[in-house]
């Protein structure tokens, strides 16, 4: 799985999540846990993880719904 999106607001969490839902496109919220090791402070970033070959397709999704600035590039 490829990292598509590092936040730690949980609005964007979810708005991207929604979208990839709506597209069909399977996604994983990486570290949503780790939240019980900062104290629930919202600290440490969350990660939203897409399959490789829906990557493209997903940063084109964020990219039209205005958002292209919350996806992670290495």
């Amino acid at each position: 799985m490829i990292e598509l999106v590092r936040t730690n607001d949980a609005v964007i969490i979810s708005f991207v999540e929604a979208l990839m839902r709506d597209a069909n496109i399977a996604c994983m919220v990486a570290d949503q846990n780790m939240s019980v090791m900062d104290g629930s402070l919202g600290i440490l970033p969350r990660r939203i993880l897409v399959e490789a070959k829906q990557v493209e397709t997903a940063r084109k999704i964020l990219t039209d719904a205005g958002i292209a600035s919350e996806i992670f590039a290495k």
